[in-house]
């Protein structure tokens, strides 16, 4: 298992030629702060592909019109399960329908994602534990909401407003991509693209809980290759694979 975020400082520097995914840790940043600013030596080669142009899947307007297009669609086509849902989280427990915790984005970039509240708290501070099967903190509706993916319809939201887009790598806590960023090296090549609703590596079978740091390389890994292989019809070939695990995912908890 990975251990736990240091409390000294770090920071990160890129050593490998623009287009690498390569990164080597050097030495010292706050380590809990507002943005993730020790990946700001990382992002700006990794904008770029080893042709020297940006990556198409950062780069094409098609790809974002289409995620504008699907995202209103599907908005309005799910708004009454939308009202429907917060009105149920709310009556379940004590607090907001919305869960907001702050993500890393296309190149390092701090957004807020929005998802249905499915436990009994909101963490976005300090260090923050990934979802175990038979999670105490995991509220009965949660349980249903997050086997269903139905928790993460709101960040439709986050797609109509360009902070993600339909298909990328799925974005992970601030506090665990300080974590993981540190400890793989290839880990923040990730973000060069938008992080997505769904991705290759959940498709893949690399959801769930990270029970050995293998199980966050392979994300990474699927992660990667998706951004330096993409192509339209590979995030339609995912989108149709992700509809089987809507319905059913033995790792989804």
């Amino acid at each position: 298992m990975f251990e736990a975020a240091p409390s000294v400082d770090r920071e990160v520097a890129h050593s490998a030629h623009p287009g690498s995914t390569h990164a080597v840790i050097t030495a010292k940043a706050p380590a809990r702060q507002a943005t993730v600013h020790y990946l700001t030596p990382l992002l700006s080669p990794a904008r770029i592909s080893a042709s020297g142009r940006p990556y198409a899947v950062a780069a094409s307007n098609a790809k974002r019109l289409v995620d504008i297009v699907a995202s209103s669609l599907a908005l309005l086509l799910f708004l009454p399960l939308l009202l429907v849902i917060a009105l149920a989280v709310r009556l379940e427990t004590r607090g907001p329908a919305l869960f907001r915790q702050r993500r890393t984005g296309l190149h390092g970039q701090i957004f807020t994602i929005y998802k249905f509240r499915t436990m009994t708290v909101a963490e976005d501070q300090g260090d923050i534990r990934h979802a175990t099967k038979n999670d105490a903190r995991v509220t009965p509706l949660g349980l249903i909401l997050r086997k269903c993916s139905l928790d993460e319809l709101p960040q439709l939201l986050n797609i109509l407003k360009g902070d993600m887009s339909i298909v990328g790598p799925r974005p992970h806590a601030v506090s665990h991509d300080e974590l993981y960023g540190a400890r793989i090296p290839t880990y923040n090549a990730r973000f060069r693209a938008k992080p997505g609703l769904t991705g290759l590596a959940q498709v893949s079978g690399f959801r769930g809980e990270i029970r050995e740091p293998k199980c966050m390389i392979d994300r990474v890994n699927a992660d990667n290759a998706y951004i330096e292989d993409w192509s339209f019809a590979r995030d339609l070939v995912i989108m149709l694979r992700t509809v089987p695990l809507v319905l059913k995912d033995p790792n989804a908890y």
